[in-house]
């Protein structure tokens, strides 16, 4: 069957979540759920806390598939470049300008001291040798790595002339340290003195250094290593793949938010770490944007996935959301599940579904015309997150679903009322079990005629009616729903009841089939009496609190 004729009496109309024309098609469908799906390319300097170490600097690039995270390391490159955990490097103590180094840290922070500045004049001389960034190991053969602050400098002050230092490059400096990222800085060491131990303040191994000095240094001054040149370079410290990848601005399982801060959790569990960005605005920049690339790669992955199902068998929505747990003893608030909108079925997963078989071992399926979605507003939100919306279930029962961003809640509440709407354009009727005056009875919910009541046994009808006629009706919440139909002729109010095994499948059901029919703009119903129709509607929210909303949202 040719998808477009799935809806056949959908008219244009001006509101965005409405489908326009009867020339819609599946492709036209999921460019309609999906705002602009340019690809978008960032870059920027962030901290980076990876379990409990101190935060570091690290730098991150978004591409089109793929988040690179990378922190700074040094290579040499006097041949191919490798990589070394130390080297050693010789330099000689000058008349005017000492060292022309400066050190922070040390055993008191947690780790050895490290090459803070670097001086002008000595900056040519140590290029490719030493490195802002540098941890001392060794000075002259003496293992400095658990010496204190005050300790080092006391070493190199009384080292001699000449200093041969073994170094090791500290990928991951502490970000209290507040060191430069790049080699440019032309910061002048300070003559503060070393006694401090705090790791904000150099200490300069300068001795008698000048700022105005000018002087070019001899040759015999120059620091030597054995032939080799360094560099230091951005290095990939983690690939997340974006394909199905997860945001979260969250701790673990909980409502806390953390502050301008994120982590991006791939498919396969690696875990990018906690991204800490300067402001909530850059935060919520680069939020959006790895967003966009994970939906624009959802997007071109379903539409490959489609080829291989039916048209009433396609994928309209698959995305990560966070259920909040009905078990209040449990420690965890939230668990990650990943939800996918497919023909009549939504279905809740632990992990994305790759295999066809995948989709037979769903966690929960319901069929989308007997569930109900609700937005949850400021009023109706159970805790500290705030894009969240519950789904009710065939039995009454609800569930709570969390996103991170709005424009996730937007997409979600658009796909799930359009696959809705699409499974009661397919298939038109849903004929229900139920019991009237102590007989079985069939109550049939037809898109063209309404409502149509007939006798289990014998096929006969009973009674029907028109949607337009329905002018309120009520329930008990439990199995018994009390229809009042306005006769056409004598325009007096016929009451009907009956009982349902599954009241709130049947009350989902006549949700939908009258979204729908309002989608279609169908002009017998929006020719009735508007104020009673949506007395009737409304009457049904009392257990949906969704009809309402909904007529609004599909209306133009």
């Amino acid at each position: 069957a040719d998808p477009r004729h799935l809806c056949p009496g959908l008219r244009s109309s001006n509101h965005p979540s409405v489908l326009q024309t009867n020339s819609a098609s599946w492709h036209d469908l999921h460019t309609h759920f999906g705002v602009d799906h340019s690809v978008e390319i960032k870059t920027g300097i962030y901290l980076l806390q990876d379990g409990n170490e101190e935060p570091f600097s690290i730098r991150l690039h978004l591409a089109k598939d793929i988040l690179t995270i990378q922190e700074q390391d040094v290579i040499c490159v006097s041949g191919e470049p490798f990589y070394s955990s130390e080297r050693t490097v010789t330099i000689r103590r000058q008349t005017i300008g000492g060292f022309g180094l400066s050190i922070k840290g040390g055993a008191e922070h947690k780790i050895p001291v490290v090459i803070s500045k670097i001086s002008k004049e000595q900056k040519a001389e140590l290029s490719g040798l030493l490195f802002i960034g540098d941890g001392i190991l060794q000075i002259n053969g003496i293992n400095v790595r658990s010496y204190r602050h005050e300790e080092v400098v006391q070493v190199l002050r009384n080292a001699g002339e000449e200093v041969t230092l073994t170094v090791s490059f500290l990928k991951r400096t502490p970000a209290f340290l507040k060191l430069p990222l790049c080699e440019d800085c032309t910061c002048v060491p300070s003559d503060q003195s070393s006694g401090t131990s705090s790791p904000l303040c150099d200490s300069g191994l300068h001795l008698n250094y000048h700022p105005n000095n000018t002087d070019t240094l001899s040759c015999s001054s120059w620091p030597t290593s054995p032939g080799l040149r360094w560099e230091k370079r951005w290095v990939d410290l983690r690939l997340i793949p974006l394909l199905h990848a997860r945001l979260s601005q969250y701790v673990p399982g909980s409502d806390i938010c953390r502050q301008n801060a994120f982590q991006v959790i791939a498919v396969d569990g690696v875990c990018s770490g906690i991204i800490q960005c300067p402001s909530a605005e850059e935060c919520t920049d680069w939020l959006q944007a790895i967003a966009s690339n994970i939906s624009a790669l959802t997007k071109h992955n379903v539409k490959k996935i489609n080829r291989n199902f039916p048209v009433n068998q396609q994928i309209i929505y698959m995305g990560w959301v966070d259920e909040k747990e009905q078990d209040l003893v449990q420690d965890r608030m939230y668990t990650p599940k990943f939800l996918a909108l497919r023909g009549s079925s939504l279905f809740k997963f632990s992990a994305p579904p790759v295999t066809t078989w995948d989709w037979t071992r769903a966690e929960q399926s319901f069929t989308v015309y007997e569930i109900m979605c609700k937005i949850l507003k400021d009023g109706d939100l159970l805790d500290k997150r705030r894009q969240c919306f519950s789904l009710q279930t065939d039995t009454g029962e609800d569930v709570v679903f969390s996103v991170e961003l709005e424009s996730e809640l937007l997409l979600w509440e658009k796909a799930f009322q359009m696959a809705t709407f699409f499974e009661v354009e397919r298939i038109q009727c849903k004929t229900y079990a139920c019991i009237m005056e102590s007989h079985l009875m069939g109550l049939t919910i037809d898109f063209s005629m309404g409502f149509v009541c007939f006798d289990a046994a014998s096929k006969a009808v009973l009674w029907r009616y028109k949607f337009s006629q329905l002018k309120g009706s009520s329930d008990d919440g439990k199995s018994k729903i009390k229809f009042l139909f306005q006769n056409q002729d004598t325009k007096l109010i016929e009451a009907k009841e009956l009982e349902f095994s599954n009241l709130f499948a049947v009350l989902h059901c006549i949700h939908a089939f009258f979204a729908a029919k309002v989608a279609c703009l169908d002009p017998m119903f929006v020719g009735s009496q508007n104020a009673a129709t949506a007395n009737a509607v409304g009457t049904l929210t009392s257990v949906t609190s969704m009809t309402q909303a909904s007529k609004l949202k599909y209306s133009s």
